[in-house]
């Protein structure tokens, strides 16, 4: 594991990690079908997503009713997940990974294992021959008995930043067996909740007819881009408000945004909710990327830029830096430094034309005057 990453806490993490592998594939480049395996920083937190409170009690289905409400997400130690990273660092093929999971996966808390109980996917409508034994203490896990899932995005293009790798793993894995793609829908297979039930939906700013509804699970893609001038805040707040009446939960991926727009990714950011997980690899905090008069590197300088990809891309295998490189230089050249210095060097800036004084923000967050 990258260092700094160490799991003593208790998670559905572990379970989760190797039900994915079984269930997911890679969808792109020479590895394309082979079985997904998430890297140490997606693994740290899908750990963090499903850290169980340790005073976390158990209900049973049976036992459900007046003054024994279902724990659902309130067994879990965030309610509300967020990563930043740059461009092609797999936040996509993550978020579809947790989808799947959310969808017809161990994902709800079942209980504390005595030792010896175990998970069967042949007990849950999926013959792959999966099996996961517990160890005592262990956090038990269950799939959830009426799961609705939306994929929420500004546009269609970008809601296939999920999608489309979620849809390869139902189209050639075990997944094919548990989801089914529908006429503008997914179909979540084993249950009989009916039409509106047990279903994972895109929702976007232009088709949103379903938000609103009570959701098991949200996916916010690239909440950077959520802004009020574009109303994806209110979007946004009312998915958050459909999750809290399911028990259900709201994850947020994005790209460093810009703060001079007060997006729903910086609202999240600067909220410091204990109940929110937020995985954010900023360059200006890292003391190896400062030059001599302790300033973060400009990212102006070839090898500069160099150091930084290095350190923000770490454990994202597949990234080849030099393509990123020269994807960079593209903006750098046409004119638009600090677009580069967002999607690629994981920075927080302002666009062009902004009004804030240049370096204010880093400067603030990274304890360094500008």
């Amino acid at each position: 594991m990258m260092a700094g990453f160490n799991i003593d806490f208790p998670t559905l993490g572990d379970l989760g990690d190797a039900w994915i592998t079984q269930h997911l594939l890679v969808p792109q480049g020479f590895a394309r079908g082979r079985a997904y395996e998430m890297s140490d920083w997606q693994f740290w937190c899908h750990a963090n997503r499903y850290r169980v409170r340790e005073d976390a009690k158990f209900v049973a289905p049976e036992d459900v009713g007046p003054g024994r409400p279902p724990l659902m997400g309130a067994a879990f130690t965030y309610q509300r997940t967020m990563v930043v990273g740059p461009q092609k660092t797999g936040k996509g093929p993550y978020s579809a990974a947790q989808v799947a999971f959310e969808a017809v996966g161990p994902s709800v808390f079942a209980g504390w294992a005595r030792g010896g109980e175990a998970y069967k996917c042949s007990d849950n409508g999926c013959p792959c021959g999966f099996e996961w034994r517990y160890e005592a203490g262990e956090p038990m896990g269950m799939r959830h008995p009426s799961p609705l899932i939306q994929i929420g995005a500004f546009s269609e293009e970008q809601a296939r930043n999920i999608y489309t790798p979620l849809k390869f793993s139902m189209d050639n894995g075990p997944l094919k067996k548990l989801l089914a793609p529908r006429q503008g829908f997914t179909r979540i297979m084993g249950l009989s909740g009916g039409e509106d039930a047990d279903r994972i939906d895109v929702v976007t700013s232009a088709a949103k007819s379903r938000l609103g509804n009570p959701i098991s699970d949200a996916e916010q893609d690239e909440a950077g881009l959520y802004t009020k001038s574009n109303n994806m805040i209110d979007f946004a707040d009312t998915q958050a408000r459909g999750a809290a009446g399911m028990g259900g939960r709201v994850h947020l991926t994005t790209n460093a945004w810009d703060p001079t727009e007060n997006s729903y990714a910086q609202k999240t950011y600067e909220d410091g909710s204990p109940d929110t997980f937020i995985y954010y690899r900023n360059p200006d905090l890292e003391e190896s990327l400062r030059d001599k008069d302790g300033r973060p590197l400009s990212f102006l300088t070839k090898a500069n830029r160099r150091k930084i990809f290095q350190w923000v891309y770490e454990g994202s295998w597949w990234v080849n830096l030099d393509n990123i490189e020269s994807e960079a230089m593209k903006l750098i050249r046409r004119g638009d430094p600090t677009q580069a210095e967002r999607f690629f060097g994981n920075r927080l800036v302002q666009g062009l034309g902004s009004w804030l004084p240049e370096g204010a923000w880093n400067g603030a967050y990274s304890g360094v005057a500008p």
